[in-house]
């Protein structure tokens, strides 16, 4: 487990991994606010059905592309959270860190274009088989 990195440093690289999105992503991100928070509640957890033990690294709240209609308008904006301390303990590596938190955010951002979480494991799995 790499040794707690400061909140300026995973910053950094969470806006490198924003930067680093492909621009017709980052053109159709609109409406979208990105926050760090240390890592979620307890209450969080329960309410989105999580186990004991089951780690949760990143969150979309809002209302995904396909779901918008034409009214969709003067709404707050979605919200894609990245749990700092849920990303750090699983990885030894300030890089191990930083791709972490390039494919959560990637999970996320497909969250709030209208993919759903078996296909956003099939293009993971297909992630996996290219890195190894």
């Amino acid at each position: 487990m790499l040794p707690t990195m400061n909140t300026d440093r995973f910053e950094q690289l969470v806006g490198e991994a924003i930067e680093g999105l492909p621009e017709e992503f980052r053109e159709l991100l609109d409406n979208v606010a990105i926050f760090i928070e240390d890592q979620p509640s307890k209450t969080m957890l329960r309410d989105l059905g999580m186990r004991p033990g089951e780690t949760l690294l990143g969150l979309y709240e809002g209302v995904p592309h396909t779901e918008r209609t034409s009214s969709y308008g003067l709404v707050p904006p979605d919200r894609i959270t990245l749990f700092q301390r849920s990303i750090e303990e699983s990885h030894d590596t300030d890089g191990a860190v930083a791709e972490q938190i390039r494919r959560t955010l990637l999970h996320e951002v497909g969250h709030h274009f209208g993919i759903d979480e078996n296909r956003l494991a099939e293009i993971e799995a297909g992630w996996n088989s290219r890195s190894t």
